[in-house]
């Protein structure tokens, strides 16, 4: 059998196959009032569609712990009843195909508050139903941004709180994974890298300091989260800061981010809190940086990792062919590869790629006269 179609075991959960849907916003969730952050019909014909197409595993996008962590006023959101209620319509479709569905909690940070990407994606204010963002530091995310306010303790230890009570609603609406957001500039990731984070107290400064934020957060997760199912963490590898910039071009907040070697060591970490797998993007946390982007460039951060750490991962970043992601995944470069545009563009293509290379994956019986 294709190495990409066999089942994949994380605790007790069996994944049928290593071909996963990576997290991405839709953007489509109403902006205010009782159905704020409330999954549609948008987003349930958006996931049914790929659990058809023979998905192993489906992230929903990231989803808010709370109204200030969103993105945008058009994010997705579990931090009332409402929300959790409207997504069981989502996990349960995604179970009867076979899928098994996944949630990526997050809080957007200092990049919150901002348009719909086809618009633009600007910072809105409270005139556009905007809010004012926070971070552990108060630094702009580029010019035009709003100064977010820093973080305190208190609001620190707060939003720790709302991300356990995020996973419990996960929970109670049928999701069967969750997956930490601690990459691409978001709130995590700006605690982990010295670029956001110019703290001075026990959340920033050296590695110890600037990794307890997210292990605390870990920590609240995977202690309302039953101990047979698995958690995931999303993390960009790099900054991009150091690997991309010479020193002459950097400016003094620039020369020093988070790098491939920081998240070799959180990895230990991470697995250490009960961490599962790790989800290897990159990026995200500084706007102008060069990023060299080419089929499977990310790969070998998570190739990386999986070769210096016990903790399992997910590649992602231009995996479009199926033979790519097969010889991925068989040369034991990842455990499983997580699709992005390819699946927006194709929602069939575990299906397809099945074809092309051996694999079986489940068909619903409406449509097997195609089988």
């Amino acid at each position: 059998m294709s190495a990409l179609f066999e089942p994949y075991t994380l605790r007790s959960l069996t994944i049928p196959n290593r071909l996963w849907m990576a997290p991405m916003c839709q953007y489509s969730a109403e902006v205010f009032g009782p159905d704020a952050g409330v999954p549609n019909d948008w987003h349930f014909s958006h996931y049914a569609a790929r659990a058809t197409g023979g998905t192993g595993l489906i992230l929903v996008e990231a989803t808010a712990v709370s109204p200030e962590g969103r993105i945008s006023p058009a994010d997705l959101g579990i931090w009332n009843d409402a929300q959790l209620a409207a997504f069981r319509r989502i996990t349960s479709f995604l179970g009867e195909q076979g899928t098994v569905p996944g949630i990526q909690i997050a809080h957007a940070g200092r990049k919150a508050s901002t348009d719909l990407p086809w618009l633009g994606g600007a910072p809105v204010g409270a005139d556009r139903h905007g809010w004012q963002p926070v971070a552990p530091s108060p630094l702009p995310f580029a010019a035009g941004h709003a100064v977010p306010d820093e973080l305190t303790t208190d609001q620190i230890t707060e939003i720790i709180e709302q991300f356990a009570d995020a996973a419990r609603r996960a929970l109670a609406a049928g999701f069967q994974v969750v997956e930490v957001h601690g990459a691409h500039g978001y709130l995590i990731g700006e605690f982990l890298s010295p670029h956001t984070n110019h703290r001075t107290d026990a959340y920033g400064g050296g590695y110890e300091n600037r990794t307890r934020f997210a292990l605390e957060v870990v920590d609240a997760v995977r202690s309302v989260w039953p101990a047979e199912l698995p958690v995931l963490f999303r993390i960009s590898a790099t900054d991009w800061l150091t690997e991309t910039r010479p020193t002459s071009e950097a400016g003094p907040d620039d020369r020093v981010g988070w790098t491939v070697d920081d998240t070799v060591r959180f990895a230990a970490d991470l697995r250490a809190h009960g961490v599962d797998l790790l989800d290897v993007s990159s990026g995200g946390n500084a706007p102008g940086v060069r990023i060299p982007t080419g089929p499977g460039y990310q790969v070998p951060f998570a190739e990386r990792v999986k070769v210096e750490t016990s903790l399992p991962v997910a590649a992602v970043g231009e995996i479009t062919e199926p033979r790519q992601a097969e010889k991925i995944v068989a040369s034991g470069r990842a455990d499983a590869v997580l699709l992005g545009r390819e699946l927006l563009r194709n929602p069939y293509f575990a299906r397809q790629a099945a074809r092309e290379l051996g694999g079986v994956v489940s068909s619903p019986q409406q449509y097997h006269r195609a089988a």
